[in-house]
Order: structure tokens, then sequence, then C-alpha cells
């Protein structure tokens, strides 16, 4: 038998933006390569345990095919003989939700339901840690990716795994949301060994949402200016962008810097304005410093943009 991918993970649907989508973690290296599968034309599964990749193109197939989701747990179970092994957790595009846990998934394993959403995990420190991170996929006043990471965290930081966590992956499908529309992958990112990756899941999905997800224009642009502006140019001055003395306003050789910036960070895809509106609103709130620290302010200040 192959190692079991002890993990735990949800899985959800946003019917207000149309996508479906997986989050894990596990001490399992390179999770995300085994355990989350999405289709945007047919729903979400979360394979675990003793997983069996095989699970995923088959659940695609069957949620296409017009099954719900506790149909598509009940066929892939029952032609499965190491079915007491597995654990499952299963979404469709219409809205069904269902789960399995075998009677040989290790303690703590379980599952729970809500709305939209199935948590699931084997290996655990308590059931604490399911409704942990149930709780918080409900109650986090947020995007979609933002809930299903807040529902990672909770469940950490009610014992998560129990032998700790390794690795994490945040997979989100969503009708042409993939890169220039041509597929649904519209959120894909994955931490595949590091001491601490749900933090470091986070940081990469923030960088992924500046560069890759677009937004809705902002209706009004915040100006760049005073105490902030000053800050961020000592930033830029000191990541080597700008050799200018900082002030509390944007010139040319100002506004060149942060174009340079953007460069640097990929981030193209915003208009120079728009990244200037996100640093005035969000500096405030922005943790770090450095490139970190400019990255993070430009992602609260586009938060309050929807996503399209």
């Amino acid at each position: 038998m192959h190692p079991r991918t002890a993990t735990y993970s949800i899985v959800a649907r946003d019917p207000a933006i149309d996508a479906v989508g997986v989050a894990v973690a596990s001490k399992f290296v390179s999770i995300g390569s085994v355990v989350p599968f999405a289709a945007a034309d047919a729903g979400a599964i979360a394979t675990q345990s003793y997983a069996n990749v095989a699970y995923g193109p088959k659940a695609m197939h069957l949620l296409r095919d017009g099954y719900d989701a506790s149909t598509v747990v009940e066929r892939l179970t029952q032609a499965d003989e190491d079915a007491p092994d597995r654990q499952l957790g299963v979404v469709g595009r219409e809205g069904s939700v269902a789960a399995f846990t075998g009677a040989d998934c290790l303690d703590h394993a379980s599952h729970r339901q809500g709305e939209n959403y199935t948590v699931q995990g084997n290996l655990m420190e308590s059931r604490e840690a399911i409704d942990a991170m149930a709780t918080a996929f409900e109650t986090t006043a947020k995007g979609f990716p933002e809930r299903l990471l807040a529902a990672l965290q909770a469940g950490k930081a009610a014992g998560g795994d129990r032998r700790g966590e390794r690795s994490a992956a945040l997979y989100v499908a969503k009708p042409g949301g993939g890169y220039d529309g041509k597929n649904d992958r519209w959120i894909d990112v994955r931490v595949d060994d590091h001491d601490q990756p749900l933090d470091e899941l986070e940081r990469v999905f923030r960088i992924y949402d500046v560069t890759r997800v677009e937004r809705e224009s902002p209706a009004s642009l915040a100006e760049l200016e005073g105490e902030t502006a000053r800050a961020v140019l000592e930033t830029l001055d000191e990541m080597g962008l700008y050799d200018g003395e900082p002030t509390d306003t944007i010139g040319e050789a100002e506004r060149q810097a942060i174009v340079d910036f953007r460069g640097v960070t990929n981030f193209e895809n915003q208009p120079i304005e728009v990244i200037e509106d996100a640093l005035a609103r969000g500096w405030d709130d922005a943790d770090g410093s450095g490139k970190e620290k400019m990255v993070n302010a430009i992602w609260h200040g586009l938060s309050r943009l929807d996503r399209r």
C-alpha cells in the first residue's frame, strides 16, 4: 500500500461566481499533485487518506453525466476494494454535496457538510479541526478563494494534521477563468514542501491574484500622497528602483519607479493608476517590508474590487 495522504481539505462551490474548488493541507509532500480535482462544467473532488487518484477523472465524468455528489461517492467507493482506507469529498457544480470516510482511516477521521461545501480530514488532532474549518468557511466575509484559505488556517489553528504540515494547495475552476480565458483553471497555486505551507500558500496566492486574476475597474481612484507616498518611495529606494529623495508627492521620476516595480513583479495587467490607488488604500493594512510590503499593499488595495 502506498503512503497515506493524511490530510485535511475543503471542497466547495460558490454559485455567485459559478466556481468550484478545493483547498488542502497535509504533512504529505506535494499534496496538490494528489488530492484536488476540479472542472467548471462538473464539480470538484478531494481524494485523500489512502488516496485513489483515479477517483478524480471518474468523478468528473459522472458529474458531467448528471449524477449528484452522493451517487458519485457511492459509485466510486462500491467499485473499490480498498474503500475502507479512502476518504473523499465531492461537490457538484449544481450544488449537491457528499463525503465518505472509510472505516479504516486513521483517527481522528471524519467529515462535515454544509450548504455548498464539504470538509474532511484524517490523522487529525481532533474533531474540533473539522468543525473549525466549516465555521471559518461559513463566516468569513471575503471572496471565495479567501474563504477556502480561511478554512485551512482554522483547521491548522485547531490542531490540523497530527504530524504537522509540509504542503498545501488551492485549486479553483471557473468557466473561462484560466489564462487568456482559454480554460477554466482560475486559481491554481501549490506549496510542495515548506516549514509553514499555509502561510506560504497565502503569500503565493496574493502574488497570483494580483498578477493573473482580473478585477473590475475602480469607480474612483485614491491619490498616492503624503506619508504613504514617502513610505512607498523609501521602500522602492531600498529595493534599488528609486534613487531620488523620497517626497510626499508622486512626480514623473517617482511614477517611473512604480512602473519599474510593476515590471519586476509582472503586475503589468494592472494599470499604473490602479497600482497607485491600491498602494494608497492598502499600505496601512499590509504586513512585511520591502517587496513583500509592496505586494501585500497592492493586494489589500485591490481587494475592494470584485474579481471578474
